[in-house]
Parts: C-alpha cells; sequence; structure tokens
C-alpha cells in the first residue's frame, strides 16, 4: 500500500494528472477558512493510548500499547516550535510485550524549536539530539500546520478517491495530506529516516471535527508508524493563538553528538565485555573466528564495537552476530553486520521479518548496506543451538514463558560460567537506577526459572544493559520482587 503511494507520488511530480500549483494555493486557502482562518499557534489536550513504537511482542506486530492519561501539545508555526507534555501508565492487567520496563505513572515533557530538541524530565534540559528532524517535522503534519506548509512550500494537488491529494517538499521530506469534500484536512502521511526500517511511514488521520472557540480541529488523532498505532487521541479541547514562547537552553545549543564510547571488560579466557554506553556486547574468540553478541542502537555503535573487537582479537574474522531479540534498540546495528558479511544468530521466528526489513530502501539516509547491498545470512535458531569450536562454545536458548518478547535468546558460555542476557535483568548503574515496577520482577523472575530449568551453572550475569555483576546480585533481585509481591 505505502510502495504505490510513493509510486503513485512520483507520477504525480512528473505530471500524470497534476493541477496547478495556483489550483493548490485555492484548495488550501478554503481549507484554511474552513478550519478557524490563518493561525499563529495552536493547542490541543486529550486522552487516549501511546504505544511503544519499535518494541512488539512479537516480530511484525503491533507496537504494545499504554493508556495515556493526559496529554496536551502546544504548537508556534511561527517559530517552528512545539511543547509536548504527557502522562502514561501501563496497561492493567500486564500485557504481553513492551518498551522499557516501568511501573505506576510516566510524565514526559519534550519541546523541539528549530533544529533543536530536548526533554525536561524535572528541571534540567536534557539535549535530545537526533529527535529534532522527526518531532519538527510533526509540526506539520497537524491539519493547521499542514495547510500552513503546503501555502509555503509551492504544494500541488490532484483530484483523489477521497477528496483533493496536496504534496509539497520540505527539505528533502515529501509530505502528502487529503483534504474532503467539507475542506478539512483528514490525513497526513510523510516518510522519515530510521536505522531498522529505512525509510519509515508516518500516517496520521484526523475524524470528528468539532468547533472549538471558532476554530475547526478534529476530535480523534490517530498516527501509526510503519502501519501501527503510535499514538490514538481523543481530543477534549482546542484552541487558536495560545501563545508558545520557548527559549532554547544554552546546553542544548551547544551539545553536540558525544563520540561512541566502548569500554572493554575482560570477563575470562578469550571473553569481553563491551560497554560505555546504555547498550553492550559481548566478544567471544573461538579459534578460527569471533562472535559478538548483541548490534544494538545503529551502525555508529556496531562500527566501534566491530573496530575494537578486531583489536581485542586480531587476524580473525566475525562470523556470527548473535542478535538477542527483535526490538529496535537491540536491531538497529545488526546491519552493519550484514554489510560485513557476518551471519546473524538469531530466533528462527525472526528470519523472516529481518529479510524484509534489511531489503527495504534506505533512500532517505543511506547507510552501509544501503550503499552496499548484501544478500543477509542467517543461523536460525529455536529452543537451543550450541556454537562451539576448541575449548570455547556459546549455549543459546530460548527464554521459555518472557513477557517482553516473544524471541527473547539468551546466551551462557560455560568456559567463564557467565549468562549474557537483554531486558529481563538490568543491573543498577550510578547514571541508570534499575527499573522498578511489576514489569521488572516478573521479567526476572521468568529468567531465573530458566536459568534454573537448564541447571546452568552461573558465577557472572553480562546484561546487555547495565554492568557485569556477580550473579548473587541477580539473585537478591529476584528475591526482593518476589518479597514485594508477597510471592
Amino acid at each position: 500500500m505505502a510502495k504505490r503511494w510513493w509510486i503513485a507520488c512520483a507520477l504525480f511530480v512528473l505530471g500524470a494528472g497534476v493541477a496547478s500549483a495556483q489550483d493548490a494555493k485555492t484548495v488550501l486557502q478554503a481549507a484554511q477558512k474552513a478550519m478557524g482562518g490563518d493561525v499563529t499557534s495552536i493547542q490541543y489536550s486529550g486522552t487516549g493510548q501511546l504505544n511503544f513504537y519499535g518494541q512488539a511482542f512479537e516480530p511484525g506486530g503491533a507496537w504494545p500499547v499504554t493508556n495515556l492519561t493526559s496529554y496536551t501539545k502546544t504548537i508556534d508555526f511561527t517559530t517552528k516550535s512545539a511543547k509536548e507534555e504527557l502522562t502514561h501508565a501501563e496497561v492493567t492487567p500486564m500485557i504481553k510485550g513492551g518498551g522499557r520496563p516501568f511501573g505506576g505513572e510516566e510524565k514526559q515533557v519534550h519541546f523541539v524549536s528549530g533544529s533543536y530538541a530536548w526533554d525536561m524530565p524535572g528541571s534540567n534540559p536534557v539535549p535530545n539530539l537526533g529527535a529534532a528532524t522527526e518531532w519538527g517535522l510533526q509540526i506539520w503534519l497537524t491539519p493547521q500546520g499542514f495547510v500552513k506548509a503546503a501555502l509555503e512550500n509551492n504544494a500541488i494537488a490532484k483530484k483523489g478517491a477521497m477528496g483533493t491529494l496536496v504534496t509539497f517538499t520540505a527539505g528533502k521530506y515529501k509530505v502528502r495530506g487529503t483534504i474532503d469534500a467539507q475542506n478539512m484536512v483528514v490525513r497526513t502521511e510523510t516518510r522519515v529516516n530510521d536505522p531498522d526500517v529505512g525509510d519509515k511511514d508516518i500516517e496520521t488521520t484526523f475524524s470528528g471535527y468539532k468547533d472549538f472557540g471558532g476554530m475547526k480541529f478534529p476530535a480523534m488523532i490517530v498516527q501509526k508508524q510503519e502501519g501501527f498505532p503510535t499514538l490514538v487521541l481523543n481530543v477534549s479541547s482546542a484552541k487558536a493563538n495560545p501563545g508558545l514562547s520557548v527559549s532554547v537552553p544554552d546546553s542544548v545549543k551547544n551539545a553536540t553528538m558525544p563520540p561512541v564510547k566502548v569500554v572493554d571488560q575482560e570477563l575470562g579466557e578469550g571473553v569481553w565485555f563491551l560497554g560505555g554506553g546504555s547498550h553492550n556486547s559481548v566478544v567471544v574468540e573461538f579459534p578460527t573466528y569471533i562472535a559478538v553478541i548483541e548490534g544494538p542502537l545503529g551502525d555508529a555503535r556496531s562500527d566501534a564495537v566491530i573496530a575494537e573487537a578486531k583489536k581485542l582479537v586480531p587476524n580473525k574474522p566475525i562470523k556470527y552476530l548473535i542478535n538477542s531479540h527483535h526490538h529496535f534498540d537491540h536491531l538497529g546495528g545488526v546491519r552493519a553486520y550484514v554489510a560485513a558479511g557476518t551471519t546473524i544468530v538469531t530466533n528462527e521466528m525472526n528470519v523472516a521479518y529481518y529479510q524484509k526489513l534489511f531489503a527495504a530502501p534506505h533512500a532517505i539516509d543511506p547507510d552501509e548496506l544501503a550503499k552496499n547491498p548484501q544478500k543477509p545470512a542467517f543461523l536460525a535458531v529455536k529452543e537451543k543451538y550450541v556454537l562451539l569450536e576448541g575449548n570455547q562454545s556459546i549455549e543459546l536458548y530460548h527464554i521459555d514463558g518472557d513477557m517482553h518478547a516473544a524471541d527473547l535468546t539468551m546466551a551462557y558460555i560455560p568456559k567463564g560460567k557467565i549468562l549474557v542476557e537483554a531486558d529481563d535483568y538490568t543491573s543498577p548503574t550510578p547514571q541508570a537506577p534499575a527499573p522498578t515496577g511489576v514489569r521488572p520482577g516478573v521479567f526476572s523472575a521468568n529468567l531465573m526459572k530458566n536459568v534454573e530449568r537448564l541447571k546452568l551453572d552461573v558465577t557472572t550475569v553480562a546484561p546487555l544493559h547495565g554492568v557485569v555483576v556477580p550473579f548473587s546480585d541477580f539473585q537478591k533481585e529476584v528475591s526482593s520482587a518476589k518479597s514485594s509481591s508477597g510471592n
């Protein structure tokens, strides 16, 4: 469906059935008038659902849901600024899947202004250096924002099945909207770059327009990314020209992307823990090759880990990349290993999904695999698989009964009695306390059941978030969680 749309857009731009820019202007001016006139800012609030993009329980499944108990977004079109305030809470009873484990409510405040984006978890701003492009583009995906941007960017138009299709280009991003017979914007669409899926589809639909103090605004907003909802908002209030005063903090203006930091820690003979960031990897040396456990985040992280692995173990190829599960933060760097010709070891349920992802276009911001396409090689794992050469081995086990991801796989290195796992247990660090709430306890307890079921002799846990800890720390976490729950 999305592919056909972009093909249609290409034909549209080339002139097949295209109306003039002047015709588009007439349509847009009519829409602007019908929706309440030319506004400089808007604010809307509501409740609904917030879904975790890239964190489906099963590969290719829908993004898991949290309850959005409050939401307010304020946008200033003149300064290209926005403030988003939201509170969401985990769905009860707990559902399978889901991104960052947390309990109770979580409040978030996000800002974007021009080329700057930041979060306000408290009183101190935290730069979000990778978010400004998409957050800024979201300003023009609102009904009033779309009309304003289309008028300012030489939009073109043609008739479609559900109204007039209006398309414009903002920088390198093509934005399309549908305006119906009542001159209401009922849909906006665009594509942005994503390290996992490539050129990511963002589609927003608007329905149930109501009069809010003279401004027409939809009572229902549904945004989908890659075909599944990420936001479902029942709008309870909206107003025109509330104003928004945003001053970019100096700490945000002066922030630069820090270099990727890889810190290695030897865990035993031929085994190194590679930390230094939010996500970790483990390097294991075999007699004739290297295996790397986990390729998270993106190319930059993977390139740094690959370089460190080759430094630690020179003159041996990286033969295998072991992938713990399909969640996008743990999958984002796998493409770099595919580009390098490495075999990807993953749960069998991921193979078809990964083949589709790795073949998806990355035209907006090409990565190494897009520039030098390679056919991925997979080694599919079901319940158990052992990599063995000489006196070194890695045992891979599917984590039965896991509530975080259906494919979640852990690694056990018998020679060092080391357990490598992702997300089910996160050891605390001074910078990031361990997660709290019901999910961590459930995940950790289930992980322990699997360790006991398999009779693994573990002395060290190397979590793919956090720091290396003795197995006794993990045992204490499970025991504490059981005590807190009364089990």
